[in-house]
């Protein structure tokens, strides 16, 4: 770069090749001025943060001399120059010119021959005398002292817990650079990022940023290189890249959460609590920790039935139903380890009518094939058959795709 500190070689020959075809060469010190001259050509709107000397920055550039002919730019070899600022590394004039300056901010910057190369120049690339205009564009900037930023968007009201190191997370994301160029979303998958925090399974500046969030915040988290993916970088993720992140917590749980209940109502004579091996009746509304409605048997028009302690719900949800009176209503929250652990349920590929013996014979297709089980000490075709009354929604005599759909957590017959 020719900015560099004195003895950089340039490797541009743009100046020998002309002066072999017979141009001219520039003229040293035409229209010198002794001073820096600094011309911003465009300042961003929002500037958090300014260039300090000790910084480390990363910035494109295009070097001319005075009457426009180029010397040397980092567009050409499509790489930011990345430096200290203040610290020796750069020629003296552009060590002034950066500070200040904001990111993604424009500088024309005029440095005269005694803040340059002075009366030697570099080689015969730049001569002696010469004045050095560069056009400026700031991408990046941190110190190496940096820790990272959290800055709270969007904090529900009600947040009984927050999360904590050893939780587990769902959660959105957009990561840009500092500049605003997006290198990743989770939004583009259409799938949440889900992790172990404060486990090392994230960068350490992620680990750090998500501790203490509740579920559905939002917060913007902006990670220096060093807690990053430091100089190498990774992917499109450049070396020395500071990273933003606009996250929005989905839900998260410990491996060691039991089930929740919280008793809304409950009948004040209730003599008769129901118990392992009870035949129940009962409506709900299904719903993930962000509010989203997985199903409802309101919407239906049908109790879902069951025997308790039989292996036909989750085991979250078996245990949430014990020890309730008739008329009781109750929220049950159930962590994943209790309801459909890792691998959440899909949808079976059903493109036909399913009777009652085909249903049967999925069911124990499930089973052979080790995506379910049948509970031991229980009658399995009755089971069975109480699962196709269950699945079937109309009360048709048979099950079809859209019925499969509407419920979607016995899709994958973890009840099994």
């Amino acid at each position: 770069m020719a900015f560099g500190a004195r003895g950089w070689r340039p490797r541009s020959l743009l100046l020998l090749l002309l002066w072999v075809t017979g141009q001219a060469a520039p003229v040293a010190g035409l229209g010198v001025s002794s001073e820096l001259q600094i011309e911003r050509r465009f300042v961003p709107d929002e500037c958090p943060r300014t260039v300090r000397s000790g910084d480390f920055v990363r910035y494109h550039y295009v070097g001319t001399f005075l009457d426009g002919q180029k010397f040397d730019s980092s567009y050409d070899r499509d790489s930011t120059f990345n430096v200290f600022v203040g610290k020796g590394q750069l020629i003296a004039g552009m060590d002034q010119a950066l500070v200040g300056m904001c990111v993604n901010e424009r500088r024309f910057v005029t440095i005269p021959p005694n803040l340059a190369y002075g009366s030697e120049g570099v080689w015969k690339d730049i001569p002696g005398q010469a004045s050095l205009v560069f056009d400026v564009a700031l991408l990046d900037l941190h110190n190496p002292k940096d820790s990272i930023s959290v800055e709270n968007k969007v904090v529900p009201e009600n947040c009984d817990r927050r999360s904590q190191s050893g939780d587990f997370l769902r959660y959105h994301y957009n990561g840009t650079l500092l500049d605003g160029t997006l290198f990743d979303s989770s939004y583009s998958r259409n799938h949440t990022f889900d992790t172990y925090i404060g486990q090392g399974y994230v960068i350490p500046g992620m680990d750090e940023g998500l501790l203490g969030v509740c579920i559905g915040e939002r917060r913007r988290i902006v990670v220096p290189p060093h807690l990053g993916y430091g100089e190498e970088g990774r992917g499109n993720i450049p070396g020395s890249a500071v990273l933003v992140f606009d996250i929005h917590v989905i839900d998260f749980h410990n491996p060691s959460d039991s089930i929740s209940i919280t008793s809304h109502y409950k009948p004040p004579n209730c003599s008769v609590l129901s118990k392992k091996g009870d035949y129940l009746k009962y409506h709900y509304n299904a719903s993930l920790l962000d509010g989203t409605l997985l199903d409802s048997t309101w919407k239906l028009g049908k109790t879902y039935n069951i025997v308790l302690g039989s292996g036909q719900v989750v085991l979250g949800m078996d245990m949430g139903l014990r020890e309730m009176c008739v008329g009781e209503k109750r929220r049950v929250i159930i962590p994943p380890h209790l309801g459909y652990g890792e691998a959440g349920v899909a949808l079976p590929f059903v493109t036909c009518v399913l009777s009652p013996f085909q249903f049967s014979e999925y069911i124990h297709a499930q089973v052979a094939t080790g995506k379910g089980k049948l509970a031991p000490g229980f009658n399995a075709e009755m089971i069975v058959k109480n699962m196709f009354t269950n699945q079937d929604r109309n009360g048709d005599g048979k099950v079809i795709a859209e019925e499969f759909k509407l419920k979607d957590q016995e899709a994958k017959h973890d009840e099994l």
